[in-house]
């Protein structure tokens, strides 16, 4: 018979705090901090930038009052950034929010098209901790009702870690096909207001005009 090693397993119980000030503490905190969170918006999908690029790409429709980086500790660091920005209202975060779709490379995105959202509680790791509830962690052996469950948490968590290194392989795949194609794009108009300079210093558009009797301004 193959033994079955006990898995450890986190519950989250309900708890009574001891005093009623504490407790009316963790409510106010907690009333707090979800006022706040309103205020924020959450953008993913940025390209290795500094708080200055976002101050500067977003202070034009709000006050930005602070911008949090989340840090990446899984992927590569050459992997789009996210982060926490703050603003003066929740109505400034809709706003903020229907911009950067509308144009998605502002924020010195290219090939990363920034993506925004309104920001949840659970983003952030200072949250306070919600009222009369506290993290248990506890043994489950084989015969506990539970272990089956925390089993089949241990098997997905495991399979998502092993899922993440593959996904980020092809994102990175993708930006690198967009920057080429971008790249390529740039020189192709570049080549084209290029001749157009060429023919317009040269006067060509000039004698052309005045061989078909055209009108053309000369500047």
């Amino acid at each position: 018979m193959v033994a079955v090693a006990p898995i450890a397993y986190a519950l989250v119980e309900g708890t009574l705090f001891p005093t009623m000030e504490k407790r009316h503490a963790s409510i106010l905190a907690s009333g707090q901090f979800l006022c706040r969170v309103v205020n924020f918006a959450f953008c993913s999908y940025i390209s290795q930038v500094i708080e200055y690029v976002i101050r500067t790409a977003l202070d034009q429709f709000a006050a930005v009052k602070n911008v949090k980086f989340i840090p990446n500790y899984l992927g590569p660091s050459n992997l789009s950034q996210c982060a926490l920005v703050e603003l003066d209202s929740a109505k400034k975060v809709k706003e903020v929010r229907a911009v950067i779709v509308q144009y998605p490379f502002m924020m010195y995105g290219m090939p990363r098209p920034v993506r925004a959202h309104p920001a949840v509680a659970e983003m952030f790791d200072d949250r306070p901790v919600k009222p009369k509830r506290k993290m248990k962690c506890c043994w489950l052996e084989k015969n506990d009702p539970d272990f089956e469950v925390a089993r089949k948490l241990e098997n997905l968590t495991r399979k998502d870690a092993a899922e993440i290194p593959f996904m980020h392989k092809v994102h990175l795949k993708e930006e690198e096909k967009l920057a080429a194609q971008q790249a390529e794009t740039l020189k192709v108009h570049y080549k084209k207001f290029k001749l157009i300079e060429g023919i317009m210093t040269d006067r060509t558009t000039l004698t052309l005009a005045q061989k078909y009797n055209l009108a053309v301004a000369d500047e």
